[in-house]
């Protein structure tokens, strides 16, 4: 590690270590509203820029600080990739309606509200702050003295230094904070710690402080304006299916239990495709959290919307789930029309029906997830080989079958390629599957599970879901009141809802004890299930 010595006896910044008075001042400035920028500590007021580049030192480091250059604008100072780098935010007075104005901070042609939205837009979505530079923000400075303090220390040293402008009429910043790249960056870092670092060094880090503060004050809030809080990162599912409490099925069952399958049999012939659909819709949502997301739930996820949540490092619980909910829900269907051992025109009136619930997804409820498992089931080899049973589909659901065929398949084969998207007026769950199987690769099931097999594919198509993704996360609320506006006025059925739950599903597959293991375990097994289920309907044929 590089330690640096000083040859003057006096920096050019004296700072004394933050008395007891300081601190308080500090906590003061900090309970503030958070619509007063002295309440977020990642704002330093007017420290000069030489003083900024000696306090991010970490990859990924920023603060925001007053423009010295240009009166009544900001400075972002980050470090990114050894480099320190200013980044000038633009205040703007613009027009909004007639002869009201309000207040805009532009960084690189995106305009922001408030200078907190715009912290909290760089450091959730990760996205660069500008193309050139590549850079992102990851974590905030705090500074560890009052506004009140800085300001006294640092403005008369700022004036005395403009007075001594170089002759070209530039200050320090401005020759570090132009747009364009090949001034941009201070490529000389012992110039930085001659200036400003004792302002670091000469009292505790932001730690200190911010322990104190919760010492005192309990854990600290983001409503509270204090400081940017990193979202919660889950590591357990939210199924729970050995807690799963239900009045179709005993605390303990065993794997494909006679009397629960016959009530789920039961139960799905009662139902209409377009119910059917608008339950699997509400349980989708509620899953993926694309409605009902409870504001303590949307600040442990440091994001509104799950499908945001999906595309960031710490939504891999929520990817993993929902590969999960596609797995079994798929199995379930596949199940329903695996389990019949009734009629060959029994089980092509179950897979009809199966076909009109996948349509209903897809096209009056917007669900692409939804439409994604249950046609997942009707492509299961188990299922897909039952030559006699799709030859009775042909003959007595004919529509159907030419729907299946001609329309159904065709279109998931675009979306998985990439060559078809979904109407945004319409959609409330977009296609992720692709997304979720690049992801989480290795957890995207058993053998032969792929839900979406990459192999196949080329980087073009990759590349555009990934692309896709951006667009997920900027939609969530579209998705949302989509959602709402397809369910309003929706009267679920309690039993009907829990059929396609998946903590009522797994119990129903695996038991009440295999739903426990191992994931990829568990649908080996079933796998073998399904095979056996699939060739007692339909033996394979033996070629001598």
């Amino acid at each position: 590690t590089h330690t640096h010595t000083h040859t003057h006896t006096h920096p050019p910044f004296w700072l004394e270590p933050p008395s007891e008075k300081l601190r308080k001042q500090l906590e003061e400035e900090l309970k503030l509203s958070g619509t007063n920028l002295k309440s977020h500590a990642w704002y330093h007021g007017c420290i000069p820029w030489e003083v900024s580049q000696s306090l991010v030192v970490n990859h990924g480091d920023f603060l925001i600080r007053d423009s010295q250059s240009s009166q009544g604008d900001f400075v972002l100072t980050s470090r990114w990739e050894q480099k320190t780098l200013h980044f000038l935010i633009k205040k703007t007075v613009v027009l909004s309606s007639g002869t009201y104005t309000r207040v805009q901070y532009c960084l690189e042609g995106e305009a922001f509200d408030s200078l907190p939205a715009l912290v909290h837009f760089y450091v959730g979505s990760q996205a660069v702050l500008t193309r050139w530079s590549g850079a992102q923000i990851h974590r905030p400075v705090n500074r560890t003295l009052p506004l009140s303090y800085l300001e006294t220390t640092f403005c008369t040293a700022i004036n005395l230094k403009s007075c001594h402008q170089r002759s070209d009429g530039m200050s320090g910043e401005e020759r570090v904070c132009p747009r364009r790249p090949n001034v941009h960056l201070n490529q000389d870092p012992s110039t930085s710690e001659t200036d400003g670092s004792s302002y670091t060094e000469l009292y505790p880090g932001p730690q200190s402080y911010v322990d104190r503060l919760q010492a005192e004050d309990g854990p600290l809030k983001v409503e509270d304006g204090n400081m940017y809080l990193p979202p919660v990162v889950e590591s357990v599912s939210s199924f729970k299916p050995s807690r799963y409490q239900s009045s179709l099925m005993p605390k303990e069952n065993k794997p494909l239990e006679v009397g629960i399958l016959r009530r789920v049999k039961e139960l799905l012939a009662e139902l209409d495709p377009r119910s059917a659909a608008k339950h699997i819709t509400k349980a989708d949502c509620m899953v993926a959290r694309i409605r009902d997301v409870t504001p303590e739930v949307q600040k442990r996820m440091g994001v509104s919307s799950g499908m945001e949540l999906l595309t960031l490092p710490h939504g891999q619980q929520l990817r993993l789930d929902l590969l999960e909910r596609f797995q079994t829900m798929a199995t379930m269907f596949a199940v329903d029309v695996l389990g019949c051992t009734g009629t060959n025109e029994e089980r092509a009136g179950l897979l009809h029906k199966i076909i009109q619930i996948a349509a209903e997804l897809k096209s009056t409820m917007g669900n692409m997830f939804g439409f994604a498992a249950v046609m997942r089931a009707l492509e299961l080899p188990q299922v897909a080989r039952l030559e006699q049973t799709w030859m009775t589909l042909r003959q007595r659901h004919t529509e159907g079958a030419i729907l299946y065929e001609k329309t159904l398949r065709p279109f998931m084969k675009s979306l998985n390629e990439g060559r078809e998207s979904c109407p945004l007026s319409n959609t409330t769950f977009p296609h992720v599957l692709p997304l979720l199987s690049l992801l989480e690769k290795s957890m995207a099931g058993g053998e032969g599970t792929e839900p979406w097999d990459m192999v196949e594919v080329g980087v073009d198509v990759v590349m555009f879901h990934l692309g896709a993704a951006r667009t997920f996360a900027q939609l969530g609320g579209i998705y949302r009141s989509n959602a709402e506006n397809k369910l309003q006025g929706f009267q679920e059925q309690a039993e009907v809802l829990e059929l396609f739950l998946t903590d009522f599903q797994m119990r129903l597959l695996w038991g009440s004890r295999g739903a426990e293991e191992k994931q990829a375990l568990r649908y080996a097994k079933f796998d073998q299930v399904l095979t056996a289920l699939s060739n007692k309907l339909e033996p394979p044929v033996r070629t001598h």
